[in-house]
């Protein structure tokens, strides 16, 4: 008797969960979604209907698939279609403000920039979205962070991107742009000019400043863990167009195993780097001015004041945290920079009068000694020349966060926990409300008078986030982009080869398809 109630409290007990986990599921997969859509509906925002697991994203992927098989036909700053296939669309049907589905999620658009503003700013509310594990991997560190924690590491961090600091990184910026310079002039030896792939070019040269300017003397080593996390990240990208199944990424499949050995050898180098630093700085010697020796020194002071004020729980970064900083470097600071730079070069190969400008204000100011920091905060031609570049062409087209906690209201609209809300920045920057009738074209004057009267005070132009959370890196990128940008005005005239084909595409970041094939002259 005993044996058969035992047996039966179990099986109800089995009964129990099975059921409950059957009705979360149905909710989850279905009665939520439609609840929310029918919510949004009644709010007056329009939208796609859910559509019952996969939500809108067998049409993105197929869209996409197709949208990225032809290049542009010319040369047009309208790519949008190419780009964001399924946005260009639901904004033509729905207009600027909308929602789709990524699976049973729900996924909000906002053009608006008051709104955009207002999120950015209330980062308690809404937080950095997570929706794939290998997105912590790809951008670990910082940008993953909330709350006190995130608070922490933004104080350590600081000291690293301080003007004063920066200064000391300049040889770095010049060692770098000079190297690949040289490179060019060999090109160009024989008859004076010649064709390069500058995205190549760029992209090397951005990692190469990353090497030097975050580990010093030590950025051969430097530049073999940025191959490594190149050939991560490239995997990452592979498994991220893949559908997410939660816990896949501990299965033993070949890219899991592959995606772990590359995350330990890149360990393995960080950290024999980091230990060494750490026996240099205990013996007594000299803080080093890249970006490592910054940090670990602001971490110890960290460490000290919260030891000094028996404050445990504020003890400055772990090993590991400090490793996934270093990561952080390399990936948001190469890749940003990268692309504003080749996408410059492509724009004033096709602006010929605006390179002239660029040119005459780089000779004026440097003539042809190497640039210095004072007089290249005094670019201002350069200065709106890469502003209107990050406008038309930003590295990041949307921008995203989430309302994990509840409902919350942003503007007049009521968001349910668990929504994304993206912001596009590709068509907040071709707003003709905001930036005029000529939004899709090249005009740099635009941003003569500053960003806010460039936007009719309207405050709509994020090119580095905004709030607390806006890009720590800001002037780290600028300036190295002003470095380069005018070492090369200094040396080479550039056109756009004829071979040059117009394809932007968006993998995280906006990049060249097919590469950025300039024809160089000797200056």
């Amino acid at each position: 008797m005993e044996t058969v109630t035992a047996s039966s409290i179990l099986i109800s007990v089995v009964c129990i969960f099975v059921v409950t986990g059957f009705i979360k599921a149905v909710n989850w997969v279905w009665l939520r979604p439609k609840r929310i859509e029918k919510w949004f509906r009644q709010q007056g925002l329009t939208g796609t209907s859910y559509q019952f697991l996969v939500g809108d994203m067998k049409d993105y992927s197929s869209m996409r698939t197709r949208a990225l098989e032809n290049p542009i036909n010319g040369f047009s700053n309208d790519y949008s279609s190419r780009v964001d296939p399924l946005g260009h669309h639901h904004a033509g049907k729905f207009g600027k403000d909308y929602f789709v589905w990524a699976g049973p999620m729900p996924m909000v658009s906002i053009s608006k920039p008051e709104l955009i503003r207002e999120a950015f700013t209330n980062m308690q509310e809404f937080q950095k979205a997570k929706f794939n594990p290998v997105m912590d991997k790809l951008f670990p560190g910082l940008v993953r962070y909330e709350g006190e924690k995130w608070a922490k590491h933004r104080k350590i961090i600081n000291p690293v991107f301080h003007v004063e600091k920066l200064k000391l990184m300049l040889p770095a910026f010049r060692d770098s742009c000079s190297e690949m310079i040289n490179k060019w002039d060999m090109v160009v030896a024989e008859t004076g000019s010649g064709e390069v792939d500058a995205w190549l070019s760029l992209t090397k040269l951005t990692a190469d400043v990353i090497s030097r300017a975050a580990f010093g003397s030590s950025y051969e080593k430097g530049q073999r863990i940025f191959e490594l996390l190149k050939e991560q990240t490239d995997l990452s990208l592979v498994m991220l167009q893949s559908l997410y199944i939660p816990g896949q990424s501990y299965l033993p499949t070949p890219r899991n195993r592959r995606f772990r050995k590359l995350e330990d050898q890149i360990n393995d180098l960080l950290c024999s780097l980091i230990n060494k630093r750490k026996e240099e700085i205990e013996a007594g010697e000299a803080v080093k001015s890249d970006l490592l020796g910054i940090l670990m020194d602001s971490n110890l002071k960290e460490i000290q004041q919260a030891v000094g004020n028996n404050k445990n729980k504020h003890l400055g970064m772990s090993l590991q945290e400090v490793i996934e900083e270093c990561k952080l470097f390399y990936l948001a600071g190469q890749e940003t920079t990268s692309i504003l730079l080749v996408w410059t070069m492509i724009l004033l190969s096709k602006h010929q009068d605006w390179q002239a400008r660029a040119r005459e204000e780089v000779l004026q100011t440097f003539g042809n000694n190497v640039p210095d920091f004072e007089g290249l905060n005094h670019l201002k031609t350069v200065t709106t020349i890469l502003y209107e570049v990050l406008r038309l062409y930003p590295p990041i087209i949307q921008l995203s966060r989430m309302n994990k906690q509840k409902d919350t209201n942003l503007g007049a609209l009521s968001i349910p926990s668990g929504t994304m809300i993206t912001f596009p920045m590709y068509s907040v920057y071709r707003d003709i409300e905001i930036w005029g009738d000529d939004a899709q074209e090249f005009k740099p004057e635009r941003f003569s008078e500053g960003i806010s009267k460039a936007t009719k005070g309207n405050n709509a132009f994020f090119p580095f986030g905004w709030g607390p959370r806006i890009c720590i890196g800001e002037r780290f990128a600028m300036t190295e982009a002003k470095m380069a940008l005018s070492m090369i005005l200094q040396r080479f005239s550039f056109e756009l080869s004829p071979s040059y084909v117009h394809a932007p595409m968006s993998v995280i970041f906006l990049q060249p398809q097919h590469g950025a094939k300039i024809i160089l002259h000797r200056f």
